[in-house]
C-alpha cells in the first residue's frame, strides 16, 4: 500500500505521514528533506543550477539528518531549488525506488499524488490557513531557539505557497482523487484520526 500525502508548509502532513507509517508498519520518506539536503549542499551558490542538479544526483537518503535540515534558512532555500526541473528530475528515480519497496511506503511532499505516486492507493491533501501554519512554524522555530517573528514567518509561508503553486515543474496542486484534510482547527490526535479514517476508507474501496 502506498500512501501519498501532499500539502503546503506546516500543514501537518509530515506529522500525519510519520504516524500513518508507524501505524501500518511502512517506511516513510519526507521528500521535503531531499530538497533541503540539496539546498544545504549548495547554500553558498543557490544561483548555480548545475551545482544543485549535481547535489540532487549524488544524494543518499541514508545520510539525511532531519534535525539539522529543519531550519528556516534551509526551508526557504529548498523552495528555490525545488522549483528547478533538473533538480526534480534528478530526485525522481530516488523517490520511485523508495515507493516501490515491498509492502509499500508513505511519502509526503508537494507532488506525491500528482507526479511521484499517481497510482497510490490512498492520497491525502493536507492543508490549513496560512495564519495557522505560520503560528505552528513560529512555535517550532521558537522551540529551537531560532530568531523569528510571527510576521516574518507568515510572509515566508505566503511566499513559499506562491512559489510552490506557480512553478512550471510539478506545482503544488491537489490530485483529482486526493481527499482534502483541513487541519486548521484540529489537534494532532484529531487530525490523525481523520487521516486514518480516509486511508481506511480507501483500503475498503470507498
Amino acid at each position: 500500500m502506498i500512501i501519498a500525502i501532499d500539502g503546503p508548509a506546516a500543514s501537518g502532513k509530515g506529522t500525519l505521514a510519520r504516524r500513518l507509517a508507524a501505524h501500518y508498519g511502512l517506511p516513510h520518506l519526507d521528500t521535503g528533506l531531499l530538497y533541503r539536503a540539496v539546498a544545504a549542499r549548495c547554500l553558498g551558490r543557490l544561483d548555480d543550477e548545475a551545482a544543485s542538479e549535481d547535489a540532487a544526483r549524488t544524494l543518499d537518503v541514508a545520510t539525511l539528518d532531519p534535525e539539522a535540515l529543519r531550519t528556516a534558512e534551509l526551508g526557504e532555500a529548498a523552495s528555490v531549488v525545488a522549483a528547478r526541473p533538473s533538480v526534480r528530475a534528478a530526485l525522481l528515480a530516488l523517490q520511485h525506488r523508495f515507493a516501490a519497496q515491498p509492502g509499500g511506503a508513505v511519502l509526503d511532499g508537494r507532488d506525491i499524488g500528482t507526479v511521484i505516486c499517481p497510482k497510490a492507493e490512498a492520497k491525502l491533501f493536507v492543508t490549513a490557513t496560512p495564519e495557522v501554519r505560520a503560528a505552528r512554524r513560529f512555535r517550532e522555530l521558537e522551540g529551537r531557539g531560532e530568531p523569528a517573528t510571527f510576521e516574518a514567518v507568515l510572509a515566508d509561508i505566503r511566499k513559499r505557497d506562491a512559489r510552490d503553486s506557480a512553478r512550471s515543474s510539478a506545482p503544488l496542486v491537489k490530485a483529482d482523487d486526493a481527499v482534502l484534510l483541513d487541519t486548521s482547527t484540529l489537534d494532532i490526535p484529531s487530525a490523525f484520526a481523520a487521516a486514518l479514517s480516509i486511508v481506511e476508507a480507501r483500503r475498503a474501496g470507498g
